[in-house]
């Protein structure tokens, strides 16, 4: 399977290919600290995504600092007031929360995608 993603100790990076430099600039998502790295092949780029973690959390632990957790979970959702009020009434009917639609639909959503259904 293709995927422009890395992962190295919970944290997730995309990466893509710079024509004018050749290089590979990755970049970690899922924290509010900018972390980037980059490397001319794949063993270079691994390898310097590896150090910008490991540097990211010595830098952390050494100002005590919590690192950035990857995903709060927590996101707010713009939808069209029609779809907002069936959302709400399909929760209601069903005795559950507007969240635990959401997540239901967005579990659906991508179970052909990637397969997994948690």
């Amino acid at each position: 399977m293709k995927s422009n993603l890395m992962e190295y100790k919970g944290y997730k990076a995309s990466i893509c290919y710079d024509k004018e430099d050749e290089i590979f600039v990755g970049e970690v998502f899922g924290v509010n600290d900018l972390l980037s790295f980059h490397g001319k092949s794949i063993d270079e780029l691994k390898s310097s995504f590896h150090n910008c973690i490991d540097n990211y959390l010595d830098l952390c632990q050494s100002i005590n600092k919590e690192p950035d957790k990857y995903f709060s979970g927590c996101f707010n959702v713009r939808t069209n007031p029609s779809l907002h009020k069936r959302l709400s009434e399909y929760a209601v009917i069903n005795n559950c929360s507007l969240n635990q639609v959401i997540t239901m639909a967005l579990e659906n959503f991508l179970i052909p995608v990637d397969g997994n259904s948690s």
